[in-house]
């Protein structure tokens, strides 16, 4: 573990794992690095250097009052991957991590990154508004998300948590115990960085950003994801990103990364150590 001073007097909080091609994997909302245990203790075992890190807000990266946009988020990015020197690395967002591997790509193209993996994530834009009929109502990010978090953080923790992982959708669901888990690394990020960075994942359009990835990409996404909808973002990516993979998994909710660990490691794999042809042909193991 390490910290990586990424702009004055903010330090991200950095793990970095392992030997081979990078992968830099960043976190969804309102998580930690930690979210990616079932990744990072098993990826570096395939061959790949891990770098995961806590978004500014989060974990155990510092908590400034502002910079929860996804410009200076991007810019966070790049500070840590110049300081690591860091080249051919294939960037994985997961969520809103996928929302700021947009923006970064976006604002500091490809010299550093040739591999793109966006695993549920929330973009190109959330919000309903009249040139996005199909988006999600103004009010589930004003009312739904951010004044339930300034009434009782913990308990809007409870009820987020099993939308994400699907509780009502699974044949085994996910143990109490997991939850708990979940909600303590939320409940380390600032209750700024709570609501600030619901208003940058709902409310920022990345549909011009998108048009700037030329790079690789594969896009997995559960066909039931209830926290992320897969039609809205996961389908919408896939037809706006020329050449780029979509593996649905369907039936799946939003936490991938714990409940279909095993798939999304061998798809992960599969992606950035072998190419896109190897993704062409995975077949779905939901």
């Amino acid at each position: 573990m390490s910290y990586i001073e990424v702009a004055p007097d903010v330090k991200l909080h950095v793990l970095d794992w392992g030997t081979g091609s990078p992968i830099v994997l960043s976190h969804g909302w309102p998580l930690s690095h930690e979210s990616f245990e079932y990744q990072l203790t098993q990826l570096p075992q395939r061959g790949f250097r891990c770098i995961a890190y806590d978004r500014r807000g989060f974990g155990k990266s510092s908590k400034p009052w502002d910079g929860y946009d996804y410009d200076t988020l991007a810019d966070d990015l790049n500070a840590l991957l110049t300081e690591l020197n860091l080249r051919d690395v294939t960037l994985l967002g997961f969520s809103m991590g996928g929302g700021e591997a947009i923006r970064y790509l976006s604002k500091y193209g490809n010299d550093r990154v040739s591999k793109l993996i966006l695993v549920g994530a929330a973009a190109p834009y959330l919000v309903k508004t009249d040139d996005n009929p199909d988006g999600v109502d103004q009010d589930v990010f004003e009312d739904d998300m951010i004044a339930k978090i300034e009434e009782d953080r913990a308990a809007f923790m409870t009820t987020f948590g099993k939308q994400f992982f699907g509780i009502n959708l699974l044949n085994k669901p996910v143990s109490d115990d997991l939850l708990m888990w979940f909600n303590s690394l939320a409940m380390a990020g600032s209750p700024r960085a709570f609501t600030e960075c619901v208003k940058t994942f709902g409310f920022t359009d990345l549909r011009e950003d998108v048009k700037a990835i030329t790079i690789p990409t594969l896009i997995i996404h559960g066909t039931s994801d209830k926290t992320v909808p897969y039609e809205l973002t996961g389908e919408k990516l896939a037809s706006m990103i020329p050449g780029s993979q979509l593996i649905p998994y369907d039936g799946a909710p939003h936490g991938l990364f714990y409940e279909f660990r095993d798939r999304l490691n061998d798809d992960i794999v599969a992606f950035a150590g072998q190419g896109v042809s190897r993704v062409q042909t995975a077949e779905p193991a939901y």
